[in-house]
């Protein structure tokens, strides 16, 4: 369904952006909690220990973008702010590292799932941004880009 405002299109209702920034944020909490607990390395491999490191600020890099994400769409959605306030870059989601696939094997079971998880959640939210700022393009007026282009080039 695709929600009709003020000559602006967007490929995601208010519901379906409130279940994603829920579920984000319940996905947050849980891998925060998780890797508070586990933050003593002391008593594995220090490989291990790195790995460990390195996918949990992974998967928060992750949630954190992709809460920002959301809390930016809400804003949009409910019309604080305006869609062309926000430039193109703005409005994207943040890049976020993948995750080396051969250290997540090595994660107790619950640190792999919240690292699959928050690569499922991630991926869904970059569809839904490329499909917005694809809309955004063709619902822009030949001026305005030309305008946009100027501006870069300066």
């Amino acid at each position: 369904m695709i929600i009709v405002s003020n000559k602006y299109h967007e490929p995601i209702t208010k519901h379906v952006l409130h279940s994603l920034y829920t579920e984000v944020m319940v996905l947050a909490d849980e891998a925060r909690a998780y890797f508070e607990r586990k933050q003593d390395h002391k008593a594995i491999a220090p490989e291990l220990a790195i790995s460990f490191s390195c996918e949990s600020l992974k998967v928060t890099t992750r949630l954190m973008h992709s809460i920002a994400w959301l809390l930016s769409e809400k804003a949009i959605l409910s019309g604080e702010i305006s869609p062309e306030k926000l430039s193109s870059h703005n409005r994207e989601l943040g890049h976020a590292p993948e995750s080396d696939a051969q250290s997540v094997k090595l994660l107790p079971a619950h640190a792999q799932y919240l690292v699959s998880e928050s690569e499922v959640i991630y991926a869904r939210l970059k569809r839904i941004n490329a499909q917005i700022l694809s809309e955004s393009k063709k619902s822009k007026p030949l001026p305005h880009e030309l305008m946009e282009r100027l501006q870069k080039a300066f």
